[in-house]
């Protein structure tokens, strides 16, 4: 099985990256990145939301989003992976240039590559749970099958 790894924004699978300059609009606001949407989300309906939202750069708001000073939203541990799908369905579906790039991968495994996150990466190593990866291939997945969206036990 061909495997793609990516991590940073730049490169041929930049847009990969929740940190490459592509907009969305979700919740009836344009977010400049899926990484400002996704941290913002954290805080949904409370004024760090728009801070979030406004953050000049991705890695400031992922900044402002790990940010333990601001109260996170109680089931965030219950709806984390459904914004990241949301976010990232939006990206490939809005952003029309992207979804040639995501279509041709194929069936390959795609992998978020890097040490620095256990969760939404592979951990460097293979032994990280690759969420990000998972949700792309889920998304390629429903992009082929004519879906624009996730219904509730699909693509899960």
């Amino acid at each position: 099985m061909k495997v793609i790894n990516f991590y940073t924004s730049d490169g041929e699978f930049g847009c990969f990256s929740n940190f490459s300059r592509h907009s969305i609009f979700l919740k009836g606001k344009s977010w400049p990145t899926t990484e400002h949407y996704f941290q913002a989300q954290k805080f949904a309906g409370t004024e760090h939301e728009e801070e979030i939202r406004y953050a000049k750069k991705p890695l400031k708001a992922a900044s402002m989003g790990r940010d333990r000073n601001r109260p996170l939203r109680k089931d965030w541990e219950a709806v984390i992976d459904d914004i990241m799908r949301e976010a990232v369905m939006a990206k490939f579906t809005q952003n029309k240039e992207l979804k040639p790039v995501l279509l041709n991968t194929g069936a390959a495994l795609l992998v978020e590559h890097t040490a620095n996150d256990r969760y939404w990466a592979d951990g460097g190593d293979g032994s990280g749970k690759n969420m990000l990866g998972i949700i792309l291939m889920e998304v390629r997945e429903a992009i082929v099958a004519g879906k624009s969206r996730f219904e509730k036990g699909q693509y899960l």
